[in-house]
């Protein structure tokens, strides 16, 4: 056998496309499957953004291009993100990668060092302890409280620029995945405030930039001062239906852009030009059919949401912003015996032969997300129906619940949950 680095036998991975695999299997097996575990688009491709990319590989824009991106993409970013967000940028604030999910790494390597300590706010994405591993960084992980509606508090800040011995990053995701809390307005000022002549930086992670259902998208970079703070990371995927297209962009100072200039250069050489210049296009023409979209994925949010506050033992409000649900199912959990995970994956395969389905258990996004559950919106409205349909039932079936127990001794829950 060949020997593997510390690093990849203990790096972690995104557990929805676990399940996803999951799923899709039990699909080829026969089995009906509702997927509300992936957050992908069910909508195609912008228009304007798909006409652009076919004509820019019909002209040949398929050779290298540079590792920071495209000049005119980076110019029509930055007046992208000053429109809609009153960040003040130019062409050199911006770079381009495969969506953004790479600036968790780019940040990670062009900013921090072994033990650095990194405030996150759990339940968090799974990606970001993996890629502040690959530099030996800390993690230092906060909960989030329902009761809040899942915002970050200042204080939580302030505590840990305080108390911890090496406070270097924060890693802030609004609107946040999995809980789709939002933070304010105020909130960020706060944060600001407190970091503005401090040495911390953060990584404000802003893929849902367009999917605040209260007030509107607040940017941490749009603070006074915080251009030498804060990398604010955007993607294609959920606003623009583009996720396959894989593009991202970040916002920084230009130092940090060049840092990270470096790294795309030695590593994926560069993003694609023809696909640069559909998302161009997208960011330029296609603000209508974006619109449109979120608005039908405001209105699935608040389907399942409703929906799922009408099954007895479940605990949910409408979020703040994405287009995921996270309702609390400890009293489920505590009377079928099953971690929340394990609740997730009896649903997909044990509650019923035929029918299953899919979505994510808390812990699947770290310990503060245990005794909840994550569901996207990411199927048509007929089917987000019918799951909210078969769960009631399912739900209480003791006796498969029981069996699935037996056969599954890794998603037992030996203790129950608070609360």
């Amino acid at each position: 056998m060949p020997r593997l680095s510390s690093l990849a036998q203990n790096l972690t991975t995104e557990t929805a496309f676990s399940v996803l695999a999951v799923a899709r299997s039990l699909k080829a097996a026969g089995k009906e499957v509702i997927e509300l575990e992936i957050g992908d688009s069910p909508f195609p491709s912008t228009p304007h953004a798909k006409a652009a990319g076919i004509q820019a590989i019909e002209e040949n824009r398929t050779g290298y291009c540079p590792s920071l991106g495209l000049p005119e993409f980076r110019r029509a970013a930055a007046s992208f993100v000053g429109r809609e967000f009153g960040i003040k940028a130019e062409l050199d604030h911006v770079i381009v990668a495969s969506g953004a999910k790479p600036f968790e790494t780019y940040f990670a390597e062009a900013l921090l060092e072994p033990d650095d300590g990194v405030l996150i706010f759990g339940p968090q994405f799974p990606t970001y302890i993996p890629n502040l591993q690959r530099v030996g960084a800390r993690p230092v992980i906060v909960p989030l409280r329902a009761e809040d509606r899942f915002r970050p508090r200042p204080e939580q800040v302030a505590q840990f620029l305080k108390n911890d011995h090496r406070p270097r990053a924060i890693f802030l995701n609004s609107p946040h995945n999995p809980t789709g809390g939002v933070a304010t307005g105020e909130d960020l000022d706060a944060i600001a405030e407190l970091l503005r002549g401090s040495d911390c930086v953060v990584l404000s992670d802003e893929p849902y930039c367009h999917m605040v259902w209260e007030g509107r998208h607040e940017s941490l970079l749009a603070r006074p001062g915080m251009m030498e703070h804060v990398v604010a990371a955007y993607t294609m995927s959920k606003s623009y239906s583009m996720s396959g297209w894989r593009l991202g962009f970040a916002v920084a100072h230009p130092e940090i852009i060049q840092a990270m200039g470096k790294l795309i250069n030695t590593s994926a050489s560069c993003s694609p030009p023809f696909v640069q210049l559909g998302a161009l296009a997208a960011l330029e023409e296609d603000l209508e059919t974006r619109n449109d979209y979120m608005d039908r994925f405001r209105r699935k949010v608040e389907r399942l949401s409703d929906g799922l506050a009408t099954i007895e033992g479940i605990t949910v409000e409408r979020p703040a912003g994405t287009f995921y649900v996270f309702p609390d199912v400890r009293v489920l959990c505590n009377r079928l015996g099953l971690t929340s995970h394990g609740l997730a994956m009896f649903l997909l395969e044990g509650a019923d032969q035929s029918f299953g389905v899919a979505c994510l258990g808390g812990e699947c996004f770290g310990s503060a997300g245990a005794g909840f559950l994550r569901f996207s919106c990411a199927e048509p409205d007929e089917k987000i129906d019918r799951a909210l349909e078969f769960l009631p039932e399912a739900l209480t079936r003791l006796d498969r619940a029981r069996a699935y127990r037996e056969s599954h001794p890794e998603h037992v829950l030996e203790q129950p949950y608070p609360g």
